[in-house]
């Protein structure tokens, strides 16, 4: 899986999602901490990378413009560890892979995972 981190994440997360065979950059490690959302949306998507963030603004401007991808994973945890979200992440791009590969935004918070099909409606 191709996936794109954003900022709210730690760097070595994409160092563990990279071990377990992905494609996994982080926005830092590309130079690119201070571009706008929505180019930041459509370099995923050109690249056919699924969006790691904490940030509603990905969702937002996805369902905004009804676009199909890049897929998203948007955590809305209270409390965690960057462990505690590898682990997650691994977990849920291997549980999830073919819905993130044909476009949708996948909400995790401390009580369920949310899964929604794109484009939104």
């Amino acid at each position: 899986m191709k996936l794109l981190l954003d900022m709210g994440l730690a760097p070595r997360t994409a160092t563990y999602l990279n071990g377990l065979g992905h494609d996994a950059v982080h926005l830092r490690d590309r130079g690119q901490f201070k571009i706008p959302d929505p180019e930041i949306v459509r370099s995923a998507e050109a690249e056919g990378r699924v969006v790691v963030t904490f940030d509603l603004d990905f969702a937002r401007i996805i369902a905004l413009q009804r676009l199909a991808s890049p897929s998203v994973i948007l955590f809305r945890l209270d409390r965690f560890t960057t462990d505690e979200i590898n682990t997650l992440l691994g977990n849920l791009v291997a549980t999830y892979q073919d819905e993130l590969t044909s476009g949708t935004i996948i909400v995790v918070d401390s009580h369920r995972v949310r899964v929604r099909k794109l484009p939104i409606w």
